[in-house]
């Protein structure tokens, strides 16, 4: 287990009603962007990480729907935090590319749902660097999808300290 499975699993030993708020404030201590825009983390496990995002004023565009690029970071957050849960120490994530196409109007709150396959989790600990595209789905409010996202990740490893 790496460092952020391990602090999920502690914050998962909290009673059940404190967990999403610890969750959202620990990842948006360490991730400022995703504090700053208040992502909110209902759930993160190995296989699936499920963030949402308010339409509230700060992340809002010009039509008060939730702004595009807010949109990307909810995905990038919810598809970087599965992969990130599952990377070993050693190695280091970064966005390899992201295609969002952006197929309907967004109403109110959105919510991306990013999952990992038994497949992809084991390529992480069999291969010191390479890629997967992270599946992910985000909806809005009313439960439609509003775009269409291609997240690729890649990892490398870590440079050791000389």
């Amino acid at each position: 287990m790496n460092k952020l499975a391990t602090m999920v699993a502690n914050i998962y030993k909290l009673p059940s009603f404190m967990q999403q708020s610890a969750l959202s404030y620990s990842i948006g201590n360490v991730v400022k962007f995703v504090g700053t825009a208040g992502i909110w983390f209902e759930k993160m496990t190995p296989n699936e990480v499920i963030v949402t995002l308010k339409n509230r004023r700060k992340v809002q565009n010009h039509i008060k729907q939730v702004h595009a690029a807010a949109t990307a970071l909810l995905v990038e957050t919810a598809t970087g935090m599965v992969v990130g849960m599952n990377l070993p120490d050693d190695k280091i994530p970064l966005m390899q590319s992201m295609t969002v196409l952006y197929t309907r109007r967004s109403q109110g709150q959105q919510r991306a749902v990013a999952t990992l396959s038994q497949e992809a989790i084991a390529q992480f600990h069999e291969l010191d660097k390479g890629n997967v595209v992270v599946p992910v789905a985000l909806t809005d409010e009313t439960g439609t999808e509003v775009v269409e996202a291609l997240m690729q990740w890649a990892w490398i490893p870590k440079k050791r300290k000389a």
